[in-house]
């Protein structure tokens, strides 16, 4: 499927892991296959590498030194594709990341949801640094990541520029740190009060010409000063720093900020850091600081970042070593032969242009809605669906791509919703239990009531079918009600007295059975 030449025996590694995402401190990886390809656009990508590895756990929050994990997805199988840098521009890694995830996908052994595809993204640009971005998990957002990040380096490279214009020299930088707790004995700053209650410290620490560059915005979202602050987080363990370019804030008022600059004895174009915790964090902190500050002079250093969910990246670590692998010592190599091979080669999918020709000719559905299928999580259910109930395979497939958009948008999990509950809501409309306009009421209460049934659902919400005499006892009322309109209007009332209907009856009664009792009931009021 990737069209890459398999090893002939596989050897596994150890990978150092030293951040607690695995109980071990490493991780486990195997190199399968070599040289592959794929064609985006028709261009030709060519795969450097597929490897076997365990997934790590999930990070669910931190609290300042302190991180929590989820051991649910430790150990499950993970596949990793390695592309060769031949990728030239945002929009392409977003085509290339998603074929990849297509392929994947049709093998039917993907778990779904958000998190089980993310993209580690190696960016690089002229005269800027090696970047990789770890877990990108939202594919649609993989082109602003990038877009963001070059935007990033080419905006610390305007910083270099104008540090050279300002003539700062490395040998400016000094790594004496001021005790500045006496001008804050009473300050209103909850952070730095709290610090020196607890016997902590209160740094200061001069950036030599910094003043206004680091309230400079590197990228919608990201200043420089945040970047400094990322750096005194991970090397200080600190919450964060304060800085001049920002002050007066958080409490720390303009008389605090001059008398801080007086005993500094700073010069105009100079800027302040300050941090405050225990002493060993902020030295470190300040260090990390003052490092970061000095290699703005000359050069964009190597990172590997984060990316958080609207796009923007932050500093998570340094870039890694090479050598971090070591053979693993409980697993013996593993031979793969020819036979399982031919074996593997059988049971392969069919290929997505294959599918997608089927999936328009077995279900008569358009090519787009064909292509969305294929590109959710829900292509296996949704033939199921479409194979063992009545509905309309266009329905089944808008409800399970554009529907499930349009409540993932409201900030709805509908990876709670479980192949079995998707199943058991569409057998209740094939019955005629409900109607298809009940669908968007029953997927909302369900994702927010997860415990609970699709049956309770429907009672919870009174959506169960309105028999037909009741139907067209509703139906006279409103036709009864509304002659006037009827008679001015003649055929062009159907629009309002719909909409009156629906909204007693939306998810009650099939739209379309209401359509054609409507139109029957205003031809009959004509015609007498």
């Amino acid at each position: 499927m990737l069209h890459a030449t398999p090893i002939n025996e596989t050897h596994v590694m150890r990978k150092v892991v030293i951040d607690g995402s695995t109980t071990f401190g490493f991780q486990r990886t195997a190199v399968i296959a070599l040289n592959g390809m794929i064609k985006v656009d028709d261009k030709n990508i060519p795969l450097k590498i597929i490897c076997l590895e365990e997934d790590a756990c999930r990070k669910i929050k931190e609290e300042y030194l302190t991180s929590y994990y989820r051991l649910d997805r430790l150990g499950i199988p993970l596949v990793e594709v390695v592309t060769e840098p031949v990728i030239t521009s945002p929009e392409e890694a977003g085509k290339v990341a998603l074929a990849i995830g297509r392929i994947l996908k049709a093998t039917g052994k993907v778990k779904r949801g958000l998190g089980t595809i993310r993209q580690d993204v190696n960016i690089s640009i002229r005269d800027g640094g090696l970047i990789e971005v770890k877990g990108v998990q939202n594919l649609g957002i993989l082109p602003q990541v990038i877009k963001g990040e070059i935007k990033r380096q080419l905006t610390l490279q305007k910083i270099i520029k104008e540090l050279a214009n300002r003539g700062i020299k490395e040998e400016d930088f000094i790594y004496t740190f001021k005790n500045v707790e006496k001008i804050f004995k009473k300050t209103k700053c909850s952070v730095i009060r709290n610090s020196i209650e607890k016997g902590h410290t209160v740094l200061a620490a001069v950036l030599p010409q910094f003043s206004g560059l680091l309230g400079i915005e590197l990228t919608p979202g990201l200043r420089f000063g945040t970047e400094l602050s990322d750096y005194a987080k991970f090397w200080g363990r600190v919450e964060g720093i304060f800085h001049t370019d920002e002050l007066p804030a958080y409490g720390i008022t303009e008389d605090e900020v001059m008398a801080l600059k007086i005993f500094l004895e700073i010069c105009d174009n100079d800027a302040i850091v300050l941090v405050a915790d225990k002493p060993e964090n902020v030295y470190d902190a300040l260090n990390a600081v003052l490092n970061r500050a000095k290699q703005a002079l000359t050069y964009i250093p190597n990172e590997t970042r984060g990316a958080f969910p609207n796009g923007v990246t932050h500093y998570l670590r340094p870039r890694p070593g090479a050598a971090r692998m070591y053979p693993e010592t409980d697993v013996p190599p593993v031979p793969i032969t020819q036979i399982h091979l031919n074996r593997l080669k059988e049971t392969l999918p069919e290929s997505l242009e294959v599918r997608l020709s089927r999936l328009m000719k077995k279900y008569d559905i358009n090519e787009k809605l064909a292509a969305q299928v294929i590109n959710s999580d829900y292509g296996e259910v949704f033939e199921i669906v479409a194979n063992t109930t009545r509905i309309s395979p266009s329905f089944i497939a808008a409800t399970l791509t554009e529907t499930f958009r349009s409540m993932q948008r409201d900030n709805l999990d509908v990876n709670i919703l479980s192949e079995d509950v998707i199943q058991d809501l569409f057998s209740f409309i094939d019955s005629g239990t409900v109607a298809k306009e009940a669908i968007p009421k029953l997927l909302v209460w369900r994702i927010k009531n997860e415990s609970v049934t699709v049956t309770d659902a429907v009672k919870a919400l009174g959506l169960r079918m309105v028999t037909e005499q009741k139907l067209k006892e509703i139906i006279d009322r409103v036709i009864k009600d509304n002659e006037d309109l009827i008679l001015k209007r003649r055929v062009t009332a159907l629009g309002p007295l719909m909409g009156i209907i629906m909204k007693e009856l939306r998810g009650k009664a099939d739209a379309e059975k209401i359509s054609q009792l409507l139109k029957h009931g205003i031809e009959e009021t004509l015609n007498r």
